[in-house]
């Protein structure tokens, strides 16, 4: 797998980004402003002395002793690092007549921005300057009497430098922030990686057919979750497993059996001696082999039409009553030949909504694994209701009942309980419920010893009103 990425790696990457985002807020957000804070209040401390040290420059008197005089008073007040004092000789040019810094020869300010506008204005002026590449705060106080204006230079270079410390600052904060972020990243992802490594495992387990080994993650943070979740699947996955090779074998068995005894039958009649009261009887139990047949052919063909979403059903107002008596009398003389009592349940009738074939598919369905799951002798009741807004077509036994371990699952595809009476393949009831649902309905199943009922509850049919003045 290629490192990079990696989650360990991505995740390293992404706090990194987030780091590095962060940084450069905090930089846009506090550098400029800290820069603009200091040079503000430099310019700040100079603009409130500069009135006091314009009524000084007022009365100082020219000439070199007096200006230097006034200069060594103007430095140490404002802590200025240069003081040059200008005379008008043009309307628009002044010439440096005293400059404190005796080092440097006045060419640098012949010119200065700051000292021209006060001139010209006659207002005290302050203003940021760049000179060769170093910043100064500048205030020019101009004398309109006596066409003189003093400059007073301070250097910002203690300032920058300060602003310089912050940012390098900041740059070394964050590369030890990056670092600690890809480090805490990797490792934390790395612990992560490993529990996804385990559930990709496990994954590969369960798509391989291995079931046997659970999957345990007893953390509560979402993989903990994903994990639990996948042990669900990989129990649930196993019970289909085992239904489907359950399946197998039961449909395997399913259609030898009757295969076998239809070709036994075809064998035996080519025997010309068989009389015909014999023949009719193999006839008989042949036909009973095919039916056997086209009801397993039947139930897998509607199975693979649900999942296919091919299988369409109606919709339309219908009265269960009429089904029902429908139902018991197809069924009555096998509930005869079988010894279970068969009755339907007078009532008033439900009117339901839904399709009539396929309710009486799932009422048969319901009757005949009454008949095949009870002993002989047990009664069976069909009985019809309206409850609730439902209209109920319920089908009751009093064989031994189901258990609640296989109550949850005689629903299911492929199912039966161990100990039935019938080797049936196990699809009529999850025919039946894929058939309500398809209604809107439901299959719902009460059992206690002595008592077991499946109802199939479908929506009541909403009886228009007929306004008198149309009625016949």
């Amino acid at each position: 797998m290629n490192p990079f990425r990696s989650v360990g790696a991505l995740l390293s990457l992404a706090l990194s980004a987030v780091v590095v985002v962060a940084l450069l807020i905090v930089y846009f957000m506090l550098v400029p402003s800290l820069q603009d804070r200091l040079v503000g209040s430099r310019l700040s401390e100079l603009d409130s002395v500069a009135p006091q040290l314009a009524q000084r420059f007022n009365v100082t008197s020219p000439g070199t002793f007096g200006y230097g005089e006034f200069s060594d008073n103007a430095r140490a007040l404002t802590a200025a690092d240069r003081i040059v004092i200008f005379e008008r000789f043009a309307p628009f040019a002044l010439r440096a007549v005293y400059d404190s810094n005796t080092n440097t020869s006045s060419v640098d300010v012949a010119e200065d921005p700051v000292a021209v506008a006060a001139s010209s204005t006659g207002a005290i002026t302050e203003r940021l300057v760049t000179r060769r590449g170093a910043r100064f705060a500048e205030v020019a106080i101009p004398n309109v009497r006596t066409q003189r204006v003093v400059l007073i230079i301070a250097s910002l270079a203690s300032q920058f430098e300060t602003i310089h410390i912050v940012k390098r600052r900041l740059v070394i904060s964050g590369l030890v922030a990056l670092a600690v972020a890809f480090a805490l990243g990797y490792g934390g992802a790395w612990a992560f990686a490993r529990r996804i490594r385990r559930l990709e495992g496990a994954a590969e387990r369960i798509a391989s057919g291995q079931f046997d080994e659970p999957i345990v993650d007893p953390s509560k943070d979402e993989l903990g979750e994903l994990a639990r979740a996948f042990d669900r699947m990989r129990v649930h996955v196993a019970q289909l497993d085992n239904a489907r090779r359950a399946f197998i074998a039961n449909a395997s068995h399913e259609l030898r059996t009757p295969l076998f005894s239809l070709g036994g039958f075809l064998e035996l009649m080519d025997d010309e001696d068989l009389d015909d009261e014999t023949r009719e009887e193999f006839l008989i139990m042949m036909r009973e082999q095919v039916a056997r047949l086209t009801r397993l052919a039947t139930d897998l063909l509607d199975l693979s039409r649900v999942d296919a979403g091919r299988l369409r059903v109606d919709r339309q107002p219908l009265d269960l009553a009429p089904l029902a008596q429908t139902v018991a009398d197809e069924f009555s003389a096998v509930a005869l030949a079988s010894d279970h009592p068969l009755k339907l349940a007078q009532g008033n009738g439900a009117q339901a909504l839904g399709d009539p074939e396929r309710v009486l598919q799932i009422g048969r369905l319901l009757v005949e694994n009454a008949i095949l799951h009870t002993p002989p002798g047990t009664p069976v009741r069909l009985r019809v209701s309206a409850d609730d807004g439902r209209a109920v077509l319920a089908v009751e036994d009093e064989g031994p009942g189901i258990s609640a371990e296989h109550a949850e699952q005689v629903f299911e595809r492929f199912y039966r309980a161990d100990g039935g009476r019938s080797s049936g393949s196990g699809l009529g009831l999850a025919i039946a419920r894929e058939l309500a649902w398809l209604m809107d309905g439901t299959i719902e199943l009460e059992s206690r010893p002595g008592r077991t009922v499946f109802s199939l509850a479908l929506p009541a049919a909403v009886e228009e009103v007929v306004p008198a003045s149309l009625s016949l």
